[in-house]
């Protein structure tokens, strides 16, 4: 279909998606080569005909999350166009997924679960679960107690929305984020399922687990403001550390009187008050999730941060550095695709 044959493709596809060589730069090195090709055919071989390629990346995502009990997630800024925009990584050690949007709410990333099927809206007790989890209006609660309902598209959810009179943006956005939720489950996510990240709003869906490096680091970036502030902190560091030891030996052999006992330490750890208010202040907050950095106590098999997904995102983020922002919506699918690619 063209002059020039799949090796040569196939090179310019490595050298600018996964090497991240820049487009001027690689021009220049296929006309070194010998190669008569102008930039504008270079950029299509860049961005054009790979739904071979964005295909596979879709299938990555169903695939993944319908053999995997836990994902790691985070996101980054990701310019698009002259507008600020972000990426939100989504993998664990079986495979890695990007996907760049203008928005990092919870219900840009609860889409983002339901990319690579059609998108679902359910409303049902499950949906009011999360609803009244939220504090919606209990008025509002009674009038949807009795209502089961699946949409398929955001604009009929919408139309659903204003022809049952609910205006608030508030109200609006928890009603579509249970609804969102919900309509995950058929999809093959189980309820149970469960999210690490760094303690962003945006990924606390499902069962949450939270990074104990982000949690730590709290803590790390106090500056202590005498002798009395200095011992404090190391204290707690140390116990804080030590807990993390005692967490990594009971993935590996789980015990109830084991996990009891790092439990009553953290709590121990949590309500200590110190001579230093803003430590005492910080370890409150840590105490108040509690649930979610000793979610390994149920589940041995979830991981005790979320370095993976750091490093992951860390390959996009060197990509945006040397490149600057995307222009085209080719371009900037094209640049999910082959991170999602090249990370898995």
């Amino acid at each position: 279909g063209c002059h020039f044959g799949n090796d040569l493709i196939s090179f310019i596809l490595y050298q600018y998606h996964h090497q991240h060589v820049t487009q001027p730069l690689l021009l220049k090195q296929l006309q070194d080569l010998g190669v008569e090709l102008s930039s504008g055919r270079l950029s299509q071989f860049i961005t054009d005909d790979l739904d071979v390629f964005h295909d596979e990346k879709d299938q990555l995502l169903r695939t993944g999350l319908s053999v995997s009990q836990y994902i790691h997630t985070d996101d980054t800024g990701a310019r698009h166009n002259g507008k600020n925009g972000y990426c939100t990584h989504i993998g664990n050690e079986l495979f890695a997924w990007f996907s760049s949007t203008e928005s990092k709410s919870r219900i840009n990333f609860l889409s983002c679960l339901g990319q690579g099927s059609s998108q679902l809206y359910v409303l049902n007790d499950g949906a009011l679960a999360y609803m009244e989890q939220q504090k919606l209006p209990r008025v509002l609660l009674a009038r949807l107690e009795d209502i089961t309902v699946r949409i398929e598209t955001a604009s009929a959810l919408e139309i659903w929305l204003d022809q049952h009179e609910i205006k608030a943006k508030r109200h609006r956005r928890i009603i579509t984020e249970g609804a969102l939720m919900e309509g995950l489950l058929p999809q093959g996510i189980p309820v149970n399922f469960s999210i690490v990240s760094d303690d962003a709003g945006q990924f606390n869906v499902f069962d949450h687990a939270l990074c104990w490096i982000h949690a730590e680091r709290i803590i790390n970036r106090l500056i202590p403001l005498n002798d009395a502030h200095v011992k404090a902190v190391d204290d707690v560091r140390d116990q804080l550390w030590q807990l993390y030891r005692d967490l990594k030996a009971y993935k590996l052999d789980p015990s109830a009187i084991q996990a009891e006992d790092i439990k009553f330490r953290f709590q121990a750890m949590c309500s200590t008050k110190t001579a230093y208010l803003t430590l005492n202040l910080a370890l409150k907050r840590m105490g108040n999730n509690q649930h979610e950095l000793l979610r390994v106590l149920d589940k041995p098999y979830l991981p005790l941060h979320n370095n993976l997904s750091e490093r992951d995102i860390r390959d996009y983020v060197k990509k945006r550095k040397i490149s600057g922002s995307t222009r085209s919506e080719a371009g900037r699918k094209c640049r999910d695709t082959f991170a999602s690619l090249k990370k898995t």
